[in-house]
This record gives structure tokens, sequence and C-alpha cells, in this order.
């Protein structure tokens, strides 16, 4: 690992480009440098940006969950151990997930529900509390419409909307009829997720080029990110399209191998 003093690094930000996302939590760890928890936390970024868009459009502004899962990354930066031997991403993943949903939890509704609608539920509570005691019965929808000063329709659509905003339990059992295990709620619902396989897709593939020299990383980002064509590339390096083909097999079988590495883990 490189050599630069902590009190150097407070000073400079770009002094620590050089280093690698290892090397940045070895120091971080010695040192608890803000500066070096900064630089950790614009790298991985684009992970709190990733897992806030799924939860768009669900009753809460996406800048606002943005910013809680920026947090969830500042936590996960924070409390990662490197010697466990996971890869930050997978660590980080679920601790951001986390902290968005018990956002949710503690100032969402699970689906967008109009302002007034969503006061008017409060007052609904309210009002059924205290009707409870001043008639000594449980209200009816035209009592606490009278309280209230609103039509019983109006009462209605807002208990309606109530029930929205506590989600039930994805581990909420239901009866099988005799079977051995009830079905729980989260074996009816949901599907694989995609953010995932981004994140450790782009881990890996950032992991794999820290190991190809320059002429190897050209090669690749030509032709899979840039879409150029083996001959196009071969031109720019002054080389033959056939050069081009054998480099581009034998990068291909390193990615092979660090994928069956990793697996093998």
């Amino acid at each position: 690992m490189k050599n630069v003093a902590p009190a150097t690094m407070n000073r400079d930000l770009n002094s620590l480009k050089q280093y690698n996302e290892k090397e940045l939590f070895k120091l971080y760890a010695a040192t608890k440098d803000k500066t070096i928890r900064n630089e950790l936390v614009n790298r991985y970024l684009y992970i709190a940006e990733i897992l806030s868009k799924k939860y768009v459009n669900r009753g809460i502004e996406y800048e606002d969950i943005y910013q809680v899962a920026s947090l969830g990354l500042i936590y996960a930066i924070e409390r990662f151990d490197l010697n466990r031997g996971f890869e930050f991403s997978s660590f980080a993943t679920p601790t951001i997930i986390g902290e968005i949903k018990k956002h949710f939890r503690d100032k969402g509704w699970s689906i967008r529900v109009p302002r007034r609608i969503q006061e008017l539920s409060k007052k609904v509570n309210a009002a059924r509390i205290v009707l409870n005691q001043t008639l000594q019965k449980s209200p009816k929808i035209e009592d606490i419409a009278e309280y209230l000063g609103c039509t019983a329709e109006q009462v209605l659509e807002a208990m309606e909307a109530s029930q929205v905003y506590t989600p039930k339990s994805l581990d909420l059992s239901y009866d099988t009829n005799g079977e051995d295990k009830d079905l729980q709620l989260m074996d009816l619902i949901g599907e694989d997720d995609r953010h995932f396989d981004i994140i450790e897709n782009r881990d890996f593939i950032a992991k794999c080029m820290d190991k190809l020299n320059e002429v190897e990383i050209k090669i690749i980002k030509d032709r899979f990110f840039k879409n150029r064509t083996q001959i196009q590339v071969a031109d720019e390096l002054g080389v033959s399209q056939m050069t081009i083909s054998r480099m581009e097999k034998k990068i291909i079988e390193k990615f092979r191998k660090e994928l069956t590495r990793i697996k093998d883990l």
C-alpha cells in the first residue's frame, strides 16, 4: 500500500484517488479520517442511487429516499470489517435497504394517498377515540361525520385509505387446510431483484479490470462498452485484427477464471 500520511490526506483529497477501495478501507479503519470516508462514499454512491430508484412513486419523494439511502451507505462504511472477507457491496446493500424500509415504516404510506385524505384520516382516528369515550360505545360513521363537520362518504374514504398506512408483515401466515406447513405472505408476492445483480456485476467487472494492463482495459472498453469492432481497435493500436481477437479471448478467460474463483469461495 502506498505511504501517504493521514495529515496529507486531510489537506489533499486528490491524493486518495490513487488508492483502491480495499486500501481506503484499511486506511479508514486505522485513522477514522472523514476525508477517507467521504472518498469511499463518493465511490459507492451508485449503490444508494440504484436502490433508491426501487422505491419511487410509493408516497415519499425520491430526494428523501436518496438521502436516507446515502445515510445508510455511511452506516455501512462505518460498520464494514474488511477482515471478514465480504465484498462491500454485498454488505452495504441490505444495510441501505434496511434504512429505506425503516424510513417508510416511520414516515410513509405504503401507497401514495392525497394529503387531504391523510389529514382527514388522522382526524377520524382522533374523533373515534373521543366519541367512544363520550358515547360509551363505538361511534357510527354518521357520528364521526357530524363531529368533524364532513360527509359520511368522506369519513369512509379516509378510513379505507388508513388501511394502507401500515403494510402487512411478510411473515403473515395463511392456513393451508391441513398442509404440514403454513403458507407465508412472502411466498405469494415478490420477484427476483435485478438491482442486486447490477450492483454485484458492476463490482465484479471493476475488480477484474483492476488486474488488467492498459492495453487490455482499452480493448474491453472499446469492444464491450463502446461497441467498436475488432478491426477498428486493431487499426488504432497498430496491430492485426487476429491479435485483438486472441487478446480478447484471453481477457474473457481471465474474467471466467475470476468468476469461478469467487463462486468457489
